[in-house]
């Protein structure tokens, strides 16, 4: 799926820069750029997009202006360097909100948010990976070769089919990313993915080798999500 996209802002080395991360994410396609809000909402008025990166502080009409006249409403990621604004962006219920300058990890993070958006609202099966930062590069990890997450104090471990990746990603962006309906939080340290679980026994799950605690604060929410 090709998820159609614009950016908004008045700093033309800013767009340059989300131009840039857009090519890096297959799903993704451009359809224009613009240097201002109103002739971004002109554009919006004719060729609805999915999502829409949209800087706040702009001359003649500003971010939060273009969101309040548009009628149907895509996923916004408002780009911007004034977290002031955090507060009434989440008001009008973003997708998200990120702060400028920002990498590549947290710029995909968010697309990976409005993805998943996209696809729950339309019924379709979510995306099948995600990016993760490690080190210093993304790695693509696809969602069927996860067997569960543990965290390590400020890292987490993401243990696959076939290898560990450490990133320091929190379980709150895991929680965000992957499908609820694949993925479960254990207990504070571990999240596993449902359809890896082998077992469960003793409030303890087993995945391959491994057995991982339920804690209590987990255990009611857990046995809902699988029928237990």
């Amino acid at each position: 799926m090709i998820y159609r996209c614009i950016t908004v802002d008045d700093e033309p080395l800013a767009l340059d820069k989300i131009g840039g991360f857009v090519e890096q994410i297959p799903q993704l396609k451009l359809e224009a750029s613009f240097g201002n809000a109103r002739d971004a909402l002109t554009f919006l008025a004719s060729h609805p997009v999915d999502i829409l990166f949209l800087d706040i502080q702009m001359e003649y009409l500003t971010g939060l202006d273009l969101l309040a006249a548009l009628p149907e409403k895509p996923q916004v990621i408002f780009t911007t360097a004034y977290s002031e604004y955090a507060l009434k962006g989440y008001e009008l219920e973003v997708t998200d909100y990120i702060l400028k300058p920002y990498s590549f990890e947290r710029f995909a993070r968010a697309v990976n948010l409005a993805i998943k958006r996209l696809e729950e609202k339309a019924g379709a099966p979510s995306a099948d990976f995600i990016f993760v930062k490690t080190d210093y590069r993304l790695v693509k990890v696809m969602l069927t070769d996860i067997l569960f997450i543990e965290g390590m104090r400020d890292y987490r471990c993401i243990v696959t089919t076939c290898c560990k990746i450490i990133t320091q990603l929190t379980f709150g962006s895991f929680e965000e990313q992957l499908p609820a309906t694949a993925f479960a939080r254990i207990h504070k340290s571990y999240m596993v993915a449902i359809s890896k679980i082998e077992s469960i026994e003793k409030h303890r799950v087993k995945i391959g080798s491994e057995l991982l605690p339920v804690s209590e604060s987990y255990r009611e929410s857990f046995y809902k999500r699988i029928g237990g």
